[in-house]
């Protein structure tokens, strides 16, 4: 059992890490923070993210009993899944990093967190989670991964929960730390949106291809024991 939770556990950390470390991910976390209510709005924000989060994994975690059978063994098709979509966000950073523009005007979306109520950061968490292609690609594939295993059902859902804590930490970390510091964190937080503001391109091209390679060596190991 140790040696299953190990392998999933190794799966499920870069999927996490595509998540949270993504830029579009981070930036609403801080901007959040600058909203007239801050600490409410914040929490409501992640509130909406994270159970968010942990439904899309849950549904797939479901699913995948239907899915893939009663085998015990991971489906052949999974491995394929992570190969296609390792090599798909490689391709996809390559492709931001080379149309990356130089000079960076904050979106309109990035500007509207200004006045943001805490209702409306928590409708904004959620549907960031939900109609965000690259958050809904990850998520299942997790909760495939997870339901595939044949981890039992109780460590399925504490996978699924060690998966959305790993997912959601990057706007768990900023908004925890505000609600216990306040504005003593006014300075870093401006200097932090200031530079994500500038270097927001580069910075997902970057995350995308690292994690990618990190999904499609999972993927090929796995293939490649199958052959053994």
């Amino acid at each position: 059992m140790a040696g299953s939770w190990v392998t999933v556990a190794t799966d499920l950390i870069p999927l996490g890490l595509v998540i949270s470390l993504s830029p579009l991910t981070v930036i609403p976390a801080v901007l959040v923070l600058e909203a007239p209510r801050p600490r409410p709005a914040g929490l409501a924000f992640l509130a909406g993210w994270a159970l968010t989060l942990t439904a899309v994994t849950a549904l797939s975690v479901v699913a995948s009993g239907y899915l893939g059978g009663l085998d015990k063994s991971p489906p052949r098709w999974s491995d394929w899944l992570r190969v296609i979509m390792g090599s798909a966000l490689i391709v996809y950073g390559i492709y931001k990093w080379f149309t990356r523009k130089g000079d960076s005007e904050s979106p309109g979306w990035m500007r509207s967190f200004s006045t943001i109520t805490p209702r409306r950061a928590g409708l904004t968490g959620a549907a960031a989670a939900l109609l965000r292609p690259d958050v809904v690609l990850i998520c299942v594939p997790a909760g495939l991964a997870i339901g595939t295993a044949g981890l039992g059902r109780a460590d399925d859902w504490l996978a699924a929960v060690f998966f959305v804590v790993v997912a959601a930490s990057s706007v768990a970390i900023p908004i925890l730390a505000y609600a216990a510091a306040g504005s003593r964190l006014d300075g870093t937080l401006g200097r932090a949106k200031a530079w994500m503001d500038k270097n927001n391109a580069a910075l997902m091209a970057v995350v995308m291809v690292v994690i990618g390679a990190m999904v499609l060596r999972h993927g090929l190991e796995a293939l490649h024991h199958r052959h053994h």
